[in-house]
């Protein structure tokens, strides 16, 4: 497996990483449920909701390089969110890695969410998915494809189309009716669709 698999565009990579597994340490995650992310207005995947939306910045300058690299980022001062970049060198996009199922190291990853009611509520949503997996922005950079790291993905063989669902992303204000959240329809660990306030009235 590499990171070309996920040289595509960012829908694509979206889907492609759905039923994969992310280790960190003796965490092992099944990816459930993502969102893809394009990038700035001269790219070829311009998106309005992305952090690279308005060009590279020290925080979002992994989402410009190549594909298969951990892009963290810290949400409301208290979650560190995981994606993984995608696209060809230079061209910014990513995926936010919204849901999954813990697999492997589920004692571990108990301790660090004391709070879940049930294992498939582990890591449920993105902040959950971070803190279940003990990702902090010390793993920003990291090359997922690089067996060796303490943060490395095991890509799946692709899902069948039929049993991927897609919809509009959570909780953004801008580009609100964008279809890019894919998930797998059978996982309870899969989050609840919340749209933002400030986003515009759906479009029929």
């Amino acid at each position: 497996m590499s990171a070309d698999q996920l040289t595509v565009p960012p829908a694509d990579a979206a889907r492609r990483l759905l039923g994969s597994v992310v280790w960190s340490g003796p965490v092992g995650v099944r990816i459930v449920e993502v969102e893809a992310y394009g990038g700035n207005p001269a790219g070829p995947w311009p998106d309005p909701a992305s952090h690279s939306g308005r060009g590279p910045t020290t925080r979002n300058a992994v989402m410009f390089g190549p594909a298969g690299v951990l892009y963290v980022y810290l949400s409301y001062g208290t979650h560190f969110c995981v994606n993984v970049t995608s696209g060809p060198d230079g061209v910014a996009s990513a995926v936010l890695l919204r849901s999954g199922e813990v697999v492997a190291g589920l004692d571990t990853a108990r301790a660090r969410r004391p709070t879940a009611r049930r294992d498939h509520d582990l890591a449920r949503g993105p902040g959950n998915f971070g803190s279940a997996m003990g990702i902090t922005l010390a793993d920003y950079g990291t090359e997922l494809f690089d067996r060796s790291a303490h943060v490395h993905l095991a890509l799946h063989e692709p899902i069948a189309p039929e049993r991927i669902a897609s919809g509009p992303r959570v909780g953004v204000s801008l580009a609100a009716d964008v279809a890019w959240r894919f998930w797998l329809p059978e996982s309870p660990a899969v989050s609840v669709y919340r749209r933002s306030p400030r986003a515009p009235r759906p479009t029929a």
